[in-house]
């Protein structure tokens, strides 16, 4: 069965003999149908999930769980069980938090086999029968009636006003008519109005199809081979962070060893001794605090973030947000309402808007006034007809309006409950549904005068020539409208005999029209806004739909994507190569009629340009590019479970505007992780250099290895959090993204970590050889020290928590106070506790030797806020 031409081009006879199916209504027989389902397998989606062992074993594939083992290991073999044994449950706990997000991400293959029929109705043998979805192949013959999911995918042969609502694989708002005439030319999946596609759903009428496509090979199999296989790379953070503590961890091995051989050759130190000291200094550089603040402060952010609401499924993604250069988002149901809204209403002398969005009942309607429908005849007679020629129900449930029925139908019911509170008093005789051939919808009703009325609405090329009209005005007012995108709608009525009782292709003729609806799907009014702040950001916004060019482009106008809008359509990008493709996601704003494969060609396009990209959507379709975004956003009422779980982030009040908010935050989480670790890295190198110098010049060492765990410990449980609350900073919204693959520490900050690292280190030992020279002893003077770092850190928090000099910001973090609060008084506890004494080998201070400890760290904040002053000014 190769197929060299696409089966939507082939005639309904041509498809037959293509899958060797003699007659649709006696389908394949048993022996053929057993034959071609060993040969092709069961029509069921499979999926190879990751062994939940190899998923567990690969989170501690990361550089900072590396620096934690190496601290753990040296602190085991220092003897120091409890603070290996707190540092491995740390480990431990970052894995467990790991594995359960990528466990609860991985569902998505799972929900999309959810979608499928469990049964299907099938020709076989002469008979119709029903038989197990699994058990369907290529060539049966299947029988589709309003309520039924399609259980494969199927070429239409045969129909009676058949439906099928394909929203959540094409984007297309309205139920699609099937029809079972061929076309020649080459389609985009959305307007290939003879197939059915797995998944999707019929909503009226009844129809045949001759499978073409099982399993995998459907179109909906495609997106869960693409989500199966798809494979997403590490968040930006994590990249700079990994390469940060490569950095770190070659610098200290390497410094380590010079020093060792150094201490080595000078003779002065016993080998256990020389040992033991740069073991201690190990300990001290390795900022063992790093993961467990970065992982508080990201699960903080994913907290604030839940609040604002947006879920964020896995942490690092909360940082994410901040970094993004674009956002590729799926049009209908995020940028729009997904409601469609009549917005204009044009009568024979006057065009009138109506406002309001939605399917909620609460606008106006306008020409140069406000006008009342109670007494322009015109507007009411045009809203009634609409109202009455319809197959669809509008009701509120709670708090909000429920269509049940098609968009359009749902528009000329919203705008009718805009203008009255109660329903027409007329009484129905007799319905004709809408049909592809007539493409209209009429009713016939009795009011209570007697009177019996004709009222239609449907496509005006249609129901234009049945009222006479050859009126250039009605012509040029839809191709006006069509062309910016909005669906036209004629309305018209007729009065007819009381005797008649039921609607004939005589009863249609002759017609009067009453008017044309131009409706569209609106965009959210707070997304405008929102877009406004992203542009400001330097963030990029991609709009992707299956519309039709012009629609999208409207909409796309519209929302203010771009000063100028841009679109390509899905079938120009499949005839691109690598480099056209990459420079038209560049310079287009809107792409229409796309494919799932082209929302996720765009997402890789825009990722090999070097963009860290966002991608929101609600739709089956919309799976894979979910899932290969740097971050996926699904929307949380709105969307399918296939697109919450191939999503890193839902918004759980699907407002597009929301990401507005979540990058602010993103912004926010990402600076406070940069502040704590230029924070940690300079404190944890001054505890190393001490050693270091030491060393170096050949003295006795100044502090013990539980006094360095101790000041890295008492750090990492209280000051290191202050950055959980440290508020964004003035303008954050105004400054572009980040560049990608920059690395975490400028320049700058490298020269600031060296300059503060070294001036600790020198300010501690010469306090220390102070007190020594005083004629105080080992104990107080490594006290001193100990107390000198923890104040230093204090006193440099306040510098680093801003770019702005300190006293500006002093009090704009609040319960940093009192987490400083908690680390002085474990000082205290550690100075004058005589077990703490003991375990940590300290005396008591006295006032003079608190007030040069105090003096001392105070001098770290004067040369951090001096450096600041030198950086502002020669910038």
């Amino acid at each position: 069965m190769e197929k060299t031409t696409p089966d939507y081009q082939l005639e309904s006879q041509e498809v037959q003999n293509r899958y060797q199916v003699e007659d649709a209504l006696v389908g394949l027989d048993d022996d053929e149908a057993q034959r071609r389902l060993a040969k092709f397998g069961p029509n069921k989606i499979e999926s190879k999930p990751v062994p939940k062992w190899n998923l567990f074993l690969r989170q501690f594939n990361n550089m900072i769980i590396y620096i934690l083992m190496i601290a753990a290991l040296l602190t085991m073999i220092m003897g120091h069980y409890s603070d290996a044994l707190i540092i491995a449950l740390v480990i431990v706990a970052n894995a467990v938090i790991g594995y359960v997000q990528e466990a609860n991400a991985s569902d998505a293959i799972e929900k999309i086999k959810s979608m499928l029929a469990k049964v299907a109705t099938v020709y076989r043998n002469g008979q119709r029968q029903d038989i197990p979805a699994e058990e369907i192949v290529v060539g049966d013959v299947v029988y589709l009636e309003a309520g039924d999911n399609v259980p494969a995918d199927l070429r239409i042969v045969d129909e009676d006003n058949l439906r099928i609502q394909e929203a959540s694989l094409t984007g297309e708002a309205d139920s699609i008519e099937k029809v079972t005439n061929a076309f020649k030319q080459e389609l985009p999946l959305a307007e290939r109005y003879n197939l059915a596609y797995a998944s999707t759903a019929v909503t009226n009428g009844t129809g045949l199809g001759i499978v073409t496509a099982t399993a995998d090979e459907t179109e909906i199999g495609k997106i869960s081979r693409e989500v199966n296989s798809l494979k997403g790379r590490k968040t930006p953070l994590m990249q700079e962070i990994d390469g940060l503590g490569r950095g770190i961890t070659i610098a200290i091995m390497l410094a380590s060893i010079v020093l060792f051989l150094i201490g080595l050759w000078s003779g002065v130190y016993s080998l256990s001794a020389l040992a033991l000291a740069v073991v201690t200094m190990i300990v001290g550089s390795v900022p063992e605090g790093l993961p467990a603040t970065t992982s508080v402060i990201l699960a903080m952010g994913v907290r604030d973030l839940a609040k604002k609401k947006a879920v964020v499924k896995t942490m690092p993604a909360a940082e994410t947000l901040g970094s993004v250069d674009v956002i590729a988002t799926d049009k209908t149901g995020t940028l729009t309402k997904n409601e469609m809204t009549l917005q204009e209403i044009i009568l024979s002398d006057r065009t009138i808007e109506v406002t309001g969005v939605g399917y909620t009942p609460e606008g106006t309607f306008q020409a140069e006034t406000v006008l009342d429908p109670d007494t322009d005849t015109a507007l009411k007679n045009f809203l009634v007809a609409g109202f009455e020629a319809n197959d669809s129900v509008l009701q509120k449930q709670g708090d909000t309006w429920q269509l049940n029925g098609e968009p359009t139908d749902g528009a000329f019911l919203t705008a009718y409950y805009k203008a009255f509170a109660t329903e027409p008093a007329a009484v129905e005789v007799d319905r004709l549904p809408f049909d592809s051939d007539t493409r209209i919808v009429a009713k016939l009703v009795a009011w209570p005068s007697g009177k019996q009325e004709l009222l239609l609405k449907g496509s005006p090329d249609k129901l234009l020539p049945m009222a006479g009209v050859t009126d250039d005005y009605w012509f040029d007012a839809v191709s006006k409208y069509s062309k910016a995108g909005k669906r036209v709608v004629a309305v018209a009525s007729k009065e007819v005999a009381s005797t008649v009782t039921e609607i004939t292709s005589a009863l249609l003729a002759d017609v009067q029209l009453l008017g044309l609806a131009a409706i569209i799907d609106p965009p959210r009014p707070e997304v405008i806004t929102a877009l406004k702040e992203m542009r400001q950001a330097g963030v990029a916004v991609k709009m992707i739909t299956g519309d039709h060019p012009l629609t999208a482009s409207a909409i796309g106008s519209a929302l203010g994507l771009a000063d100028e809008i841009k679109a390509v359509t899905g079938p120009e990008l499949d005839k691109m190569n690598e480099t056209e493709l990459a420079q038209a996601v560049a310079e287009n704003q809107v792409f229409a009629r796309t494919t799932p494969q082209n929302k996720l060609q765009i997402v890789e396009a825009l990722q090999t340009n070097g963009k860290v990209t966002a991608m929101t959507g609600d739709g089956v379709n919309d799976a894979p590019a979910l899932k290969k975004a740097d971050i996926g956003v699904a929307m949380g009422i709105s969307g399918t479970d296939v697109a919450k779980d191939a999503a890193d982030m839902i918004l759980t009040d699907d407002h597009f505007a929301t990401m507005a908010v979540a990058i602010k935050e993103g912004r926010r989480i990402y600076d406070n992780i940069k502040k704590s670790i230029l924070f940690l890295l300079p404190t944890s190198f001054a505890e190393g250099l001490i050693i270091a110098f030491t060393i170096l010049t050949q003295q006795e060492m100044p502090l013990q290895a539980t006094q360095l765990l101790w000041i890295n410990m008492v750090s990492a449980i209280t000051i290191q959090f202050a950055f959980i609350f440290e508020p964004a900073e003035a303008g954050i919204m105004e400054r572009p993204p980040r560049q990608t693959g920059q690395s975490l520490m400028s320049k700058v900050d490298v020269v600031q970590m060296a300059y503060i690292s070294i001036f600790m280190a020198l300010v501690s030992l010469f306090a220390h050889d102070w007190l020594l020279a005083q004629g105080a002893d080992m104990a107080t003077a490594s006290t001193m020290m100990v107390n000198i770092m923890v104040l230093s850190k204090i006193f440099y928090l306040f510098s680093i928590r801003t770019k702005q000099p300190a006293y500006k910001e002093w009090t704009t973090n609040r319960p940093a106070f009192v987490i400083i609060g908690i680390m002085l008084l474990l000082q205290l506890l550690m100075t004058y506790v005589p077990f703490m004494q003991q375990a940590f080998h300290t005396v008591g201070l006295t006032s003079l030797e608190w007030g040069i400890a105090t003096l001392a760290a105070f001098s770290v904040l004067l040369i951090a806020e001096l450096g600041k002053f030198i950086q502002h000014r020669f910038r």
